[in-house]
């Protein structure tokens, strides 16, 4: 910026703005143009976002309220998109004072001295966000300020001298957005200390009662269990922020899988790794199974974060195959997705049952209900089958494997390895072939994998976990010789998923 005094700035005609006009002339400017200053945030477009607009335009102090890893705080840091690109302060003022409208008095002393000649620096819109995440030990001090014996005994001052403050985060953040993270967190008497900045801005710091019309934009998150948990809102607190906002989980596999490919973290050495749509939206499903299930606490909400951790699992696992293999590319399997357990073991909270069944227990149900889901949405259900008078397309697979066979796919096996497995059970690519016409090679083999793992889940087969990976057999023998469990395995034992 070229302007570097206070008379240049009133020369060149700037004119003052709270930041909360700021964001608002901003955001219209946005709705003008049909431009997304969100544009990070899928699946909010019609609920979240209209209410979030609605309170910049209303200049409104809010709090989004909703469960874990729904985007509250990310919604929170894309508004630094509605400020302006740079803002004049006053040069060395620590709580970025505005040269057309100072408030401490360090800056009221600087300008009363040198005037025009008063140096302005530019302040980049990535610097005005601070964001603070409630914890117990936060402190007064932390957040409104303290008195700073050292800085009244090396500038010799008394106690009553304003200048011996030390200013806190919210007074730091004039004329920016201040975040607080999961506010019920927030010792009570903390949260009083809050009342009178949102209301009439006043500051009282150990006896003194400073007059500071700070410029904040305040935004607060919140969990709602976190209301009776851990803590919750003191009413007055509540009553002083002007808009309650409810985040959600989305509501579809599609934008789920958005969300997932978006925020993933896949290392560029990971493009042989081929993940085909399927195995991607059954991921998806196993947060919404997950986000119903009996087991989970749902008070405590199953995060957007399961599926993305679950997503990068599934490709490391098919990567270290590939590595192992000396292969230079490979096709992810449904067996992958249990890869992927520790990534699911870590993201729900279980209620007394879950905890009885054990995590690892839960994940692979939960991988199991998936592609049930999945299986009766593409192939007949089997139990339905069996009850009816048609004939029953499974019966080649099912009687293959009632003869004795078995079939096994090996975590490191090599894509020659896993097609001569699923080519060698009668009747399966047939199957595929009837419903997957379409389907290139590819695909037929991961959907052969599939109708297994479904008729598994259908109780038509049985399904092992051993250490080395998936073995498939008959029924009868899941049931009567479960000495195939293998406790060793990293991802669960033996699993039967009737």
């Amino acid at each position: 910026m070229k302007i570097k005094t206070l008379g240049e700035l009133i020369k060149a005609g700037y004119t003052s703005k709270s930041v909360k006009q700021e964001m608002r002339d901003n955001l219209v400017e946005h709705l003008k143009k049909g431009t997304n200053p969100f544009s990070a945030i899928q699946g909010y477009e019609d609920t979240v976002l209209p209410q979030v607009h609605t309170a910049i335009l209303s200049k409104h102090n809010m709090i989004l309220l909703g469960l874990r890893g729904q985007a509250k705080t990310r919604i929170a840091r894309l508004m630094i998109n509605l400020l302006d690109e740079y803002i004049p302060v006053v040069a060395g003022s620590e709580i970025n004072d505005d040269p057309l409208a100072p408030i401490s008095k360090y800056a009221v002393d600087l300008i009363a001295e040198k005037g025009d000649q008063t140096p302005v620096e530019w302040m980049h819109r990535d610097t005005r966000y601070t964001e603070k995440l409630a914890t117990p030990d936060v402190t007064v001090a932390d957040l409104i300020g303290d008195v700073d014996p050292i800085k009244a005994a090396s500038l010799k001052l008394n106690y009553a001298d304003e200048r011996v403050i030390h200013y806190g985060l919210i007074p730091r953040s004039h004329r920016c957005i201040f975040v607080i993270n999961e506010l019920p967190d927030l010792q009570a008497r903390i949260q009083v200390s809050l009342f009178n900045i949102l209301q009439e801005g006043d500051l009282q710091i150990r006896g003194f009662k400073l007059r500071l019309p700070l410029d904040v934009q305040f935004v607060f998150t919140a969990n709602p269990e976190d209301y009776t948990n851990r803590g919750s809102i003191v009413t007055p607190l509540k009553d002083r922020i002007d808009s309650q906002i409810l985040t959600h989980y989305p509501k579809d596999i599609a934008t789920s899988k958005i969300i997932t490919e978006q925020e993933a973290r896949i290392a560029p050495e990971q493009a042989g790794v081929s993940v085909h749509t399927i195995l991607k939206d059954l991921i998806e499903q196993v947060a919404f199974e997950a986000r119903k299930s009996e087991l989970i606490d749902q008070k405590s909400g199953v995060s957007a974060r399961l599926t993305i951790s679950a997503y990068e699992n599934l490709y490391s696992f098919a990567e270290r195959r590939m590595l192992l293999s000396k292969d230079k590319k490979t096709d992810a399997r449904i067996a992958d997705l249990y890869g992927a357990v520790p990534s699911i073991t870590g993201k729900v909270e279980l209620v007394y049952e879950g905890e009885l069944e054990g995590p690892v227990n839960v994940a692979n149900a939960l991988i199991g209900k998936a592609i049930r889901t999945f299986f009766e949405e593409r192939l007949p259900n089997p139990e339905k089958v069996k009850k009816s008078k048609k004939p029953n397309p499974f019966a080649s697979v099912i009687n293959w494997f009632n003869e004795g066979n078995s079939v096994a796919v090996y975590n490191n096996s090599n894509d020659a390895e896993y097609e001569k497995a699923l080519n060698g059970v009668d009747g399966l690519k047939e199957i595929v072939k009837h419903h997957f016409g379409k389907a290139d090679k590819k695909e037929q083999l991961l959907m052969m994998e599939f109708v297994l793992h479904g008729l598994a889940e259908f109780s038509q087969l049985s399904r092992h976990n051993l250490t080395k990976g998936i073995e498939f057999k008959d029924l009868m023998s899941g049931m009567f010789n479960p000495g195939n469990q293998d406790e060793d395995m990293g991802y669960g034992a033996y699993y039967d998923s009737k």
